[in-house]
């Protein structure tokens, strides 16, 4: 395969696995967390970088490719497991404990709370998150990524 054709294919997989995103966002009435924000910003930019890539030779700008699409999969992967309970969130966006609070901590604590939490899991597939998805979808691009490195 030519590396051009696998610099297409890594930027195309990013944009669809962006318009994926967007479609469940406006058409699947799924706002997204912050976590779900922070995967998509190294799409973004692994799709300017594919663009690029295209036009412009040499290994950096697929390195670069590859280094986006291995950190979207690593913010997938620590999505997974705050959807699961494996570890702690950001606390702006998962559920906390009432514990000892008054009922005026407790009430600014539901007020100022955000409206969409990491750890709630509002799809999934064969029990696997749209983070989990997005972090296993993510690593096949770093694959291709990888493959047009050593094309380069």
């Amino acid at each position: 395969m030519t590396r051009r054709l696998l610099l297409l294919f890594a930027t195309g997989g990013s944009a669809a696995l962006m318009l994926g995103a967007l479609g469940f966002q406006y058409i699947g009435d799924m706002p997204p967390c912050k976590l779900c924000y922070w995967q998509r910003y190294p799409h973004i930019a692994a799709i300017a970088i594919g663009v690029l890539a295209i036009f412009v030779a040499g290994r950096a700008l697929p390195v670069l490719g590859a280094l986006a699409a291995l950190s979207t999969a690593a913010v997938g992967a620590y999505h997974t497991g705050v959807e699961r309970g494996w570890w702690p969130g950001p606390t702006s966006c998962t559920s906390g404990a009432v514990g000892d609070m008054s009922a005026e901590d407790l009430m600014a604590q539901i007020m100022s709370a955000p409206l969409v939490r990491c750890d709630d899991v509002p799809w999934e597939l064969f029990t696997l998150s749209m983070a989990s998805w997005n972090m296993i979808a993510s690593l096949g691009l770093f694959v291709i990524w990888m493959w047009a490195i050593y094309r380069s």
